[in-house]
């Protein structure tokens, strides 16, 4: 597609666009009387309309019903988790059975180590990429210290080359392979949150199980956002936050796949809880546990209800439109992002580096830029004029053009108070 950096070509856009109604489905802040230009979907998604109904549901529930909630509410909460198994199945690439939803990202990361990473005599060691999220490392950190081992020795972690910003594919197999029989882990976020590259799941996940490791992946910035194909690629587990492109809230839910060929086994490590009980005798109150026949049986306790009713609202919305429709127009628009960058850097004193790969097999919604020769007063003019975006040091901004609310009016207006400020600032 021949683009043009004009509001002309940028409003053809949106109105050919299939998508274009979900935008009013959506809540935005307002700055100085004016709908922003959100582009941190990447770490809170904007709230949709739809999820006062489901959370308002749930009160009356809890004011008229009380504890008979649990058996008579409109969406009984026993078994309110499970409405969510089929629509995220199908974001995530895996069979409904696969699919549970319970804790928080990190809490359910820790809860996967259990099964997961089980080291035996020389086979200890874990493989994940450099500059992991802080969370990611923390657990991982703590995790191998609970096991007795020491950090230093236990954790590999993947490097990028010199000056490079990105991974090579090749340096991750040779690791992999050079670790070899070493590794009992390799636990990698499955797309980075610095630079947005997407890696190569699939063949990274048979790099470790020819190895005999177990294989998990981080998928915050993952799920809602790129095409996952968890069965398929024989991935062991995985995990996710709900909030960011899933927009269920702040801090909400996590979701968790666990492939089928480790359900219904009594004898697999995992911490257990009432919740992963089987269904038909869970109420019976046996002093043994008998797990659910699928992911299901990681659960602990009583579902938090009412986190989970806004990220059943948001699932919604998905079940509509589908993954296969919102990548479509993730590519145009992050393709348009990409040349209104350009063609601003090309008016401008200041260059613009993205450091986020090219190729659409490499990246999702995600830009992030270099603002070389600008520095935090430039985020800070941007967020004053109503472009909510994110600056990581030294003088990176991350943008995230959300498929599902954001316009392609809104990469051309962001150009253009892009191209302003740096303007303002050079004529002071």
């Amino acid at each position: 597609m021949q683009f043009e950096n004009s509001r002309e070509f940028a409003k053809k856009l949106d109105e050919q666009d299939p998508l274009k109604s979900y935008r009013d489905q959506f809540l935005f802040p307002k700055v100085n009387n004016k709908q922003v230009i959100y582009f941190t979907g990447n770490s809170l998604g904007l709230q949709p309309k739809n999820t006062k109904k489901y959370v308002d549901e749930v009160m009356k529930d809890w004011a008229e019903l009380a504890v008979e909630g649990h058996f008579y509410a409109d969406k009984p909460w026993w078994d309110y988790h499970e409405r969510m198994a089929k629509p995220l199945s199908k974001i995530v690439g895996a069979k409904p059975s696969e699919i549970t939803v319970m804790n928080t990202l990190t809490v359910n990361l820790h809860l996967l180590m259990v099964s997961f990473y089980r080291p035996k005599g020389k086979r200890y060691k874990i493989i994940c990429e450099e500059k992991a999220f802080p969370s990611d490392q923390y657990m991982l950190q703590s995790q191998v210290r609970f096991h007795g081992y020491d950090p230093n020795d236990a954790i590999v972690e993947i490097k990028k080359r010199k000056d490079e910003h990105n991974f090579r594919i090749e340096d991750i197999l040779s690791t992999i392979q050079s670790v070899g029989e070493e590794c009992a882990l390799i636990l990698i976020g499955g797309v980075n949150y610095y630079t947005g590259q997407v890696f190569d799941m699939k063949t990274i996940t048979k790099a470790g199980h020819d190895i005999g490791a177990f294989v998990g992946w981080d998928l915050a910035h993952g799920a809602g956002n790129i095409e996952l194909n968890l069965h398929d690629w024989d991935v062991d587990f995985a995990s996710w936050c709900s909030y960011k492109y899933m927009n269920s809230g702040p801090g909400n839910a996590s979701g968790c796949f666990i492939h089928e060929r480790f359900h219904d086994k009594t004898n697999i490590p995992r911490f257990e809880g009432w919740w992963g009980t089987k269904r038909e005798s869970r109420f019976l109150m046996k002093p043994e546990f008998e797990p659910m026949p699928n992911a299901d049986a990681w659960q602990l306790s009583n579902a938090p209800i009412l986190s989970l009713a806004p990220y059943l609202a948001s699932l919604e919305l998905f079940d509509e439109v589908g993954m296969e429709a919102l990548i479509k127009k993730r590519n145009i628009i992050v393709a348009y992002l990409e040349f209104v960058l350009k063609e601003i850097d090309a008016e401008v004193d200041s260059t613009f580096e993205i450091i986020t790969p090219s190729s659409q097999e490499e990246r999702g919604t995600q830009l992030s830029v270099f603002l070389h020769g600008e520095g935090r007063k430039l985020f800070d003019y941007l967020m004053k004029n109503g472009v909510i975006t994110d600056w990581r040091e030294p003088n990176v901004i991350r943008l995230a053009p959300a498929p599902f609310y954001c316009s392609y009016e809104d990469m051309y207006e962001f150009g253009q108070i892009l191209k302003q400020g740096i303007l303002d600032k050079n004529s002071k």
